[in-house]
């Protein structure tokens, strides 16, 4: 294991684990694995009104699902607000940082002033300004502080991983508070001290992050540590091109995991969006993404969630995926546990699965297996229904079918053919009424292959049940 190789993802539990954080742990991951390093979770859970225990358990258990494992945590900053609060007093006393006692009411009122007459607005340092008897005063008389940075003059440039070099002059930046006055840190004093203690080498987040980076290469430079290499992934965009969010649909994890995506469809459609392999393959198991995987090859440009892909790439893995997986997978989805104690349910599931989009389909695809109480396709029927002389042949056809000896699709196909050519029939007229029969459906695998995985006492029963419900028209 290359040890100095340390990357971290850190959510935060203030909701489910969206499909945006999913892509970033993934590529962290990836690039841990690949390099031999070390993947460490920790949960930024500083927030203490918005987060929670549910949404830790959320996050976790979705990890786990995608197969996401880590090597170290979760750490939880919740337990470590002592080395927050040491590290923002070890600025101060260094003065590269100072306490601010103005009260957030007068700082909003200034800050919508300032908005108002020049559009913008930074602190104006005015207790930076405050001598050390007015500081003790105050300390005494019991008022409530916040810590600030104090930002010093120049410009900040990185060699961002994904966008190359960015810069940015410090004129631009806000002393920023690093401790609020109730002594919980912000953002950037939690996740420098954070990435520092935990040897951090690579930070790799969203795009969002970027304006966030110039001030925490600012705050390692103040605690003397080299600051870690920064990429900044694209964002994940809804089809309309606006930022993912609930209006385009499911956005958490565990939202697709309900709907019947296998975590390893997830995980490739994921890694898709962003990143690309250098020629035209579309599935890869998650070892070819650990061995593929490349941040050169990730774009700047932003991604688009596009569902129908992500349902053709589900739809590949159940056709491709180890039959066993996909039995063991498909059990929560089950309308009834006992069909697994079927002797042919493994054969009716590798029968199905071809043509299923999503575990929820293919056990919706199984229940005409099981029971006969499903309706037909109004428009698949209504076409049958304009035969008068459907309904006769298929009474007699009937007969034919429950004679068979040796049920197998070759015996069955032979059969059929045998009985459209005596009649001078395509065989099509009645191969599609014995599927909607079947099935329900006007679509679906081989009509032979499927009769034999029904079995014949219950082809016969379905047939049966079918024929008065097409003379119904």
């Amino acid at each position: 294991m290359n040890s100095s190789t340390r990357l971290r993802f850190a959510p935060s539990p203030t909701g489910f684990l969206h499909v945006g954080g999913a892509r970033t742990a993934l590529y962290n991951w990836l690039y841990a694995r690949k390099a031999g390093g070390t993947f460490v979770l920790r949960i930024e859970d500083t927030d203490v009104q918005r987060s929670s225990q549910e949404m830790v358990d959320v996050i976790l258990n979705s990890m786990r699902w995608l197969g996401l494992n880590w090597d170290e945590g979760p750490f939880y900053q919740s337990e470590r607000l002592s080395l927050y609060r040491e590290a923002a007093m070890k600025l101060v006393e260094q003065a590269k940082a100072y306490r601010c006692f103005c009260k957030p009411e007068d700082l909003e009122v200034r800050r919508q002033a300032g908005m108002k007459e020049k559009g913008a607005w930074k602190y104006e340092r005015i207790c930076l300004n405050l001598s050390r008897d007015e500081i003790e005063q105050k300390q005494q008389a019991g008022e409530p502080f916040a810590v600030r940075f104090l930002v010093p003059s120049g410009r900040t440039a990185f060699a961002d991983l994904v966008h190359g070099e960015i810069s940015l002059d410090h004129g631009s930046l806000d002393d920023f508070v690093l401790l609020r006055s109730d002594s919980h840190p912000t953002y950037h004093l939690s996740v420098v001290v954070d990435d520092i203690d935990m040897r951090i080498s690579h930070v790799i987040r969203g795009d969002d992050h970027i304006s966030n980076t110039p001030k925490q290469i600012l705050l390692y430079e103040a605690f003397g540590s080299p600051a870690p290499h920064f990429g900044h992934l694209p964002l994940i965009l809804g089809p309309d091109k606006k930022r993912l969010s609930k209006r385009h649909g499911s956005v958490a994890v565990e939202e697709y995991r309900n709907q019947g995506i296998l975590p390893d469809a997830l995980v490739n459609f994921l890694a898709l969006l962003g990143w690309n392999p250098g020629d035209e393959r579309e599935i890869f198991s998650l070892e070819d993404l650990v061995r593929e995987f490349d941040l050169k090859r990730v774009g700047s440009s932003n991604a688009v969630f596009d569902l129908k892909k992500l349902q053709w790439m589900n739809g590949k893995y159940l056709s491709l995926a180890p039959l066993d997986h996909v039995v063991e997978l498909l059990d929560p989805y089950l309308t009834d546990g006992e069909w697994k104690k079927d002797p042919a349910f493994r054969q009716r599931v590798d029968l199905m699965r071809t043509r299923a989009v999503s575990l929820i389909e293919l056990a919706q695809m199984l229940t005409p297996f099981y029971t006969m109480d499903f309706a037909y396709d109004p428009a698949g029927l209504e076409k049958l229904r304009k035969d008068p002389a459907l309904s006769g042949l298929l009474q007699e056809f009937i007969p034919k079918l429950d004679s068979i000896e040796i049920w197998n699709h070759q015996g069955l196909e032979a059969m059929l053919r045998e009985f459209t050519d005596q009649h001078g029939i395509k065989a099509a007229v009645i191969i599609h009424p014995f599927r909607l029969a079947l099935t329900g459906k006007t679509a679906g695998p081989g009509l032979f292959e499927l009769v034999e995985a029904m079995g014949k006492e219950d082809s016969v029963a379905r047939l049966k049940r079918f024929v008065p419900e097409l003379q119904k028209g």
